[in-house]
């Protein structure tokens, strides 16, 4: 099968990465799956004549707005990855919560699907989606020249779900849950004293302690929000420092990011690295910092799970989804209460150590790449 998979390409952000890696699904099981960057798409005429051009014979679009948007009244089967501000943020806006609920609700006189597993019950979070029957009911079709439907949408998280059914019921039974798939490849050869001295961080400090905060450079991510804190801790211990590093999703505000970052002993914007130096230097640093505002999942606090690293982070929903305070990590509500916290993490070793290892058992029993590739192999032939 030929298929288009919209997502948001510009930079690496967490959707780009998800699209790679659902990508490599497809690949893998034979499909040929094109990526195209919505950002830079101006309507939905635009990807039905690339659509037609190419002759695509289905498509997925990751973030139901910016992705979503562009498929509606697609003459092609389209299946709907949730991003996390679409259903976290998006939702409130009234004109792009019409949109949404359009691009769901095209389906919903077409076809109508169901999750059964051996007891018969809707899968919740938890459940391996790799094993669920998908059984199709079909319903009385339209002529052929109408739109075709969502035939599913992808949430990451149980809580992700509901959200978007209490917004547009008559999708419920097409919204599957899927956790994030993770795998991590940190670089053998990746030099840790060179990152250290790029970055203007001084290799000859005992008990060097390193924070990194990996995100993409936009508010919502919220970089700044524990500078201040985090510089005034330098002050009184040297030792202590926050990397800051990711993709200048926003050229304004990362010009505010810089500007204050210059201002702020202690704290560094980090230069972008690949994806195996980015998981090497993780395995170097003392602790991985999520300050975000809103969040579907965050690859890189999973990431950091994967490679026995502590994760502190904002708690808000899509964090404290995926974390238990004090069991995989370490939940804050202010910047006062992260210092807190990373203190207690650094002088009490066997806490650090338990959270470390609970956290990988998290994630090996929970984000398994290998059934996230099943999930998204079955689901697709949804679209034939």
């Amino acid at each position: 099968m030929r298929l288009l998979l919209l997502a948001c390409l510009r930079a690496r952000t967490g959707n780009a990465t998800t699209a790679a890696r659902i990508q490599n699904h497809l690949h893998a099981a034979g499909h040929i799956c094109i990526l195209k960057d919505a950002f830079g798409c101006e309507s939905p005429t635009e990807i039905a004549n690339l659509i037609s051009t190419e002759k695509f014979d289905a498509a997925l679009a990751i973030h139901l707005y910016k992705g979503g948007r562009l498929l509606q009244g697609s003459r092609v089967p389209f299946g709907i990855i949730f991003g996390g501000t679409d259903i976290n943020e998006d939702i409130r806006c009234e004109e792009k919560h019409r949109v949404m609920g359009t691009v769901l609700g095209e389906a919903s006189f077409k076809m109508l699907y169901e999750v059964t597993q051996s007891h018969g019950s809707i899968p919740s979070a938890s459940d391996d989606l790799s094993t669920v029957k998908l059984q199709c009911r079909s319903q009385p079709c339209m002529s052929e020249g109408v739109p075709k439907s969502t035939r599913f949408a992808v949430a990451f998280t149980m809580k992700m779900k509901e959200l978007a059914a209490a917004e547009w019921p008559d999708a419920r039974k097409k919204i599957y849950v899927q956790t994030q798939g993770i795998k991590t490849t940190p670089s053998e050869t990746f030099d840790w004293y060179r990152f250290l001295q790029n970055a203007d961080i001084p290799t000859d400090v005992d008990n060097l302690h390193i924070f990194l905060l990996i995100c993409g450079l936009r508010r919502i991510k919220d970089p700044l929000y524990l500078v201040d804190v985090f510089s005034d801790w330098h002050r009184k211990e040297p030792s202590i420092h926050l990397g800051i590093i990711g993709p200048a999703v926003d050229p304004l505000f990362t010009s505010e990011v810089k500007e204050k970052v210059k201002r702020a002993p202690g704290v560094h914007l980090l230069q972008e690295m690949s994806q195996d130096d980015l998981h090497a230097a993780m395995k170097r640093c003392f602790a991985v910092v999520n300050s975000s505002i809103s969040e579907g999942m965050s690859a890189a606090i999973l990431e950091a799970m994967d490679l026995d690293i502590p994760v502190l982070a904002r708690n808000i929903p899509g964090n404290a989804a995926i974390i238990k305070h004090k069991d995989t990590g370490l939940l804050f509500s202010d910047p006062q209460e992260f210092v807190v916290l990373s203190k207690s993490l650094m002088n009490d070793p066997i806490m650090k150590r338990e959270i470390v290892r609970k956290a990988k058992d998290y994630v090996k029993k929970h984000h398994s790449w290998e059934c996230e590739r099943k999930t998204y192999q079955n689901l697709v032939l949804r679209l034939q």
